[in-house]
């Protein structure tokens, strides 16, 4: 019979998993110039399109008139931060510090599934789902953005002001992060968490207006953004291409998206369906009851989750936000997500498959590219659908019956007598 393993034990696997496992994901960024790993194209957007805002970053202004520009004024530090590191190239600054940064999410959840009643799920699962996607978190600013959200949820049981606080930091770099302040137990800790956030995100883009011009240009080029070949909406003109839609794909704002007839009503029904995703949030925290540990971190996860899926935009590196995110909930025995945590690993496996394997697939519609999106999509929806119910179900237990009357009247005398 063998031992059960130690803490330090289990801890040292977990390091050297994640040893094994990044290094194994910066071979394939390295190797990047492989066709099957994308041609290069990965490493390409740090190296050329983050590098070239670097440049206009560092005159202490934001690309206004580059269409591409599609971030709050908090991408502004992230993307100066390789500036940090001034012995090292650009691309290579730049992903030192990614991994940096996913060490210090590791390190939060590990911290946190350390805790008495807690558990360290949540670290095996960081550790184990990010090379999922491949090469593709250490090229994107999505792990720095996810960290702010995870390093969020994980202080509110100490200090709803620090959860409040980084909420707003992630939400000024990704707005997204705004979102796991939906969850917070009714009372004094929603006002102090979202007072917090307030007041953070106030000072934070008053000392980034000061410190560079044009801080709000990106809103005009997120106007404008179309529907993207893999959300969901670019699924079904997909499809409609293979039925004879005569739409085509294009590269604009930074995407490959749908341009063609009917194109525009699509947009607005994932704009109108991310309206209802809000609305029945709304009426999940209303009708809320019951609170455990794990609500703000389930509510977080369910509610990026529907963003995500009535988004016009699902890049792969959505991925990373939902992973992180998920992990989270798993630190917690109360979470109700464990079933949602296995469907996003399903998920992000065949988004590697999308992109950057097949890619090209993807872009020409054709039968393989159609049908990975429709895999990988409809996990998502699966991931959604469930992630809203166990939520929903979980702040409202079910009530326990009271006995009825005929039941509790008292007993006859002859029967009192007879006892």
């Amino acid at each position: 019979m063998t031992r059960p393993s130690t803490p330090s034990a289990r801890l040292l696997t977990l390091a050297v998993g994640w040893a094994a496992s990044r290094a194994l994901m910066l071979w394939l960024l390295v190797h990047d110039d492989i066709p099957l790993l994308g041609g290069g194209g990965v490493a390409r957007e740090v190296q050329r399109l983050y590098f070239r805002w670097y440049g206009v970053l560092t005159q202490g202004t934001f690309p206004a008139d580059d269409t591409l520009w599609q971030y709050p004024p908090g991408a502004g530090p992230v993307l100066l931060s390789p500036a940090l590191l001034p012995t090292l190239t650009y691309f290579e600054a730049f992903v030192a510090l990614t991994l940096a940064t996913d060490v210090l999410v590791l390190l939060a959840l590990t911290r946190a599934g350390c805790r008495p009643g807690r558990s360290l799920r949540g670290s095996v699962y960081w550790t184990a789902g990010l090379p999922l996607l491949l090469q593709v978190p250490l090229a994107r600013y999505d792990v720095q953005v996810t960290a702010f959200a995870v390093i969020s949820l994980l202080t509110l049981s100490r200090s709803p002001r620090a959860c409040g606080a980084f909420a707003a930091l992630g939400a000024l770099v990704k707005v997204w992060p705004a979102l796991v302040l939906l969850g917070m137990p009714k009372g004094r800790t929603t006002r102090s968490a979202w007072t917090s956030a307030t007041v953070t995100a106030t000072a934070a883009l008053a000392l980034l207006a000061v410190a560079f011009s044009n801080p709000f240009s990106f809103l005009r080029q997120q106007g404008g953004r179309g529907v993207q070949i893999e959300s969901f909406g670019g699924t079904a003109l997909s499809l409609a291409t293979r039925a004879g839609w005569e739409g085509r794909v294009r590269y604009q704002y930074g995407a490959m998206e749908f341009v063609g007839p009917y194109v525009s009503a699509v947009a607005a029904l994932s704009l109108a369906l991310t309206a209802v995703a809000f609305g029945l949030l709304l009426l999940w925290r209303v009708r809320a009851r019951h609170w455990t540990e794990a609500t703000p971190f389930d509510a977080a996860l369910t509610a990026v989750l529907l963003f995500t899926v009535t988004s016009r935009v699902i890049s792969p590196q959505y991925l990373v936000w939902l992973l992180g995110l998920a992990a989270v909930c798993l630190t917690s025995r109360y979470t109700s997500q464990r079933p949602v945590a296995w469907l996003l690993l399903a998920a992000a496996a065949v988004s590697s498959v999308d992109y950057p394997v097949m890619y090209a697939e993807v872009i020409q519609c054709t039968w393989t590219g159609v049908t990975v999106m429709v895999v990988r999509n409809g996990l998502l929806a699966a991931a959604a659908v469930l992630s809203f119910v166990r939520l929903w179900r979980a702040a409202r237990p079910a009530v326990v019956p009271l006995p009825s009357p005929s039941l509790a009247r008292p007993l006859p005398e002859r029967e009192l007598s007879a006892s």
